[in-house]
Order: structure tokens, then C-alpha cells, then sequence
């Protein structure tokens, strides 16, 4: 059973926020599985992108308070399980920190596991493309969680 999540992209303010607000939604209050996220280079200190806040919020999850921050050798230490967004990121990570490398896959491991594309200053269709496939990709791990 995994206890903490951390889900990592490279700024911290499109997909990883996302993902992390979907698995907290998903999981419920009281739930003890605690989610975080990270960047790989961080916009440190900003909100989440308004079009990705914009679809949260249309599904009903408050995205306002997220805060991006980097991702460090002690956050993905402090993991049970790593979600990367793509296989770059996965890389990444283990080089971070190697001996996590047991523990991180990609967020869409259970589906086609191709990775979930960057929709960074692009138009809302690829925001809502994203999202689709990042919510599809939540939906498969709950059962591990």
C-alpha cells in the first residue's frame, strides 16, 4: 500500500498539479494516502496555469491554492511511489536519486504508458486532451492505492 504519491512534471503548474488534485479528489477526505507534486525546473511560487485551473474547477476541484514547487532528492525519498509524466522525467528522477528507482513510473503505466504530452502555453483543446488523459490515468491507479 502506498502512503505517500508524488507526482512529478517539469514546472509544477500544468499536469502534476492536476494529477495530484484528481487523486486527492478521487481518494476523499480522511484518506491516508497523502499526494504531492513537484517540477523537475519548477516555476517556483506559481499557481497552477488558468486553463488548467479553468477545467479543474469545471469538474469541481479548487485548484487556487497550489504553489509550485522543485523537486529535490528528500521529496522523492519520502515517496512510496513516484508518477513521472513522461519518460524523460522518469530518467530524471533516477538520476536524482537512484535508489528510488524502484518506485517511479510513468502516470499513464496502466494504459498505454506513452507519457502524457506538456500542454504548456498551448490551446485549450490540448489542455482538455491532457486533462482526459490524466484522469484516465489517476482512474487506473486507485486501485493501488
Amino acid at each position: 500500500m502506498f502512503q505517500n504519491v508524488l507526482v512529478v512534471c517539469i514546472g509544477n503548474i500544468c499536469r502534476s498539479p492536476t494529477a495530484e488534485l484528481l487523486f486527492r479528489h478521487r481518494l476523499g477526505e480522511g484518506s491516508k494516502v497523502t499526494v504531492s507534486s513537484a517540477g523537475l525546473g519548477a516555476m517556483v511560487g506559481h499557481g497552477i496555469d488558468r486553463t488548467a485551473l479553468d477545467l479543474l474547477s469545471e469538474h469541481g476541484i479548487d485548484g487556487s491554492a497550489h504553489r509550485a514547487r522543485q523537486l529535490d532528492r528528500s521529496l522523492i525519498r519520502s515517496a512510496d511511489l513516484v508518477l513521472a509524466m513522461e519518460r524523460d522525467h522518469v530518467g530524471s528522477v533516477t538520476r536524482m536519486a537512484p535508489e528510488a528507482s524502484g518506485k517511479v513510473f510513468l502516470l499513464d503505466r496502466w494504459l498505454d504508458g506513452q507519457g502524457i504530452p506538456d500542454p504548456y502555453r498551448q490551446s485549450r483543446p490540448a489542455f482538455e486532451h491532457v486533462y482526459t488523459l490524466i484522469n484516465n490515468s489517476v482512474n487506473s491507479w486507485m486501485k493501488y492505492l
